[in-house]
């Protein structure tokens, strides 16, 4: 059975990604590279649909095979953990993900505000304007040209912020939400907070030396470090073929210091209700 880290773009799945592979494929629970990370594979790439789909550019054949291909991961009956940024949805009668496949979802999410900046860096994008108009739009999808050769993308819908957000909470089965922020301001609560949802399905007992050297080596200063020694391989290329930094703003990074008033008033109007529920709003 499956359990989905869920997240729009640049919201911290990497960050719980390295926490969780580090409380449970980690014995002293260090990160000295990035390899621990291999142990929760990312949902949907190619491997998962090859004895399944003949055509990677038929939408309409991936679809059909999201739940076959579930299938096929779960035969053995194990837990999994699979990162994702693919919006739950359904089209048709084909839906992303069933319960029969999910045994729960981390839901991570962050304010849209602070995710513009990094989104125009992630995807290239012309300036804050564009990125916000990723963040509005229900069309918003990655990896949509497939190529057959080894530098293959693979389709991923991901909508607008919002609705990414309202989709994966609808999930009731074993739903844990992590907020970005929250994770920033008290990482050992949220971590305590993984720890105690992770021990409903598998009981472990976890030291405090194992779980400070979780809070250090997962640390974003750390992150840089081992991405400058050259650690890191899940970086996102530029236009000229060159790889991009991607633990690049950390942190501290505040939108107030740098959205324009502008950008960050439509985003609010846009995202009301959402960022409202979330604590985002005052």
């Amino acid at each position: 059975m499956i359990i989905w880290l869920a997240s729009y773009p640049k919201s911290g799945n990497t960050w719980i990604r390295s926490i969780i592979s580090s409380i449970l494929f980690s014995k002293d629970g260090k990160v000295d590279n990035f390899k621990v990370l291999d142990a929760i594979d990312q949902y949907p790439t190619r491997k998962y649909f090859d004895s399944l789909v003949t055509d990677y550019e038929d939408p309409i054949q991936i679809q059909r095979n999201w739940i076959p291909s579930q299938k096929l991961i779960n035969l053995d009956k194990k837990i999994k953990f699979l990162k994702t940024h693919h919006i739950f949805c359904k089209y048709g009668e084909n839906a992303f993900t069933n319960n029969s496949n999910t045994l729960g979802v981390i839901h991570i999410v962050r304010d849209p505000r602070n995710l513009v900046s990094s989104l125009r860096y992630h995807w290239s994008l012309k300036d804050d304007q564009e990125a916000m108009k990723k963040l509005f739009d229900i069309q918003t999808a990655t990896g949509l040209k497939i190529n057959r050769d080894k530098n293959y993308s693979f389709p991923v819908m991901i909508s607008s912020w919002n609705n990414h957000y309202n989709a994966w909470k609808k999930i009731k089965k074993n739903y844990l939400l992590i907020k970005y922020e929250d994770l920033i301001q008290d990482t050992k609560n949220q971590l305590i907070k993984i720890i105690e949802y992770l021990n409903k399905f598998s009981n472990f007992e976890i030291s405090e030396e194992k779980i400070n050297n979780i809070l250090k080596t997962t640390s974003f200063e750390n992150f840089v470090k081992l991405e400058n020694e050259g650690h890191f391989k899940e970086s996102n290329l530029s236009k000229s073929g060159k790889t991009k930094v991607f633990f690049r703003e950390g942190p501290n990074k505040k939108w107030q210091n740098s959205l324009n008033k502008k950008i960050s008033g439509k985003i609010e109007r846009k995202f009301f209700k959402e960022m409202s529920e979330l604590g985002y709003l005052n």
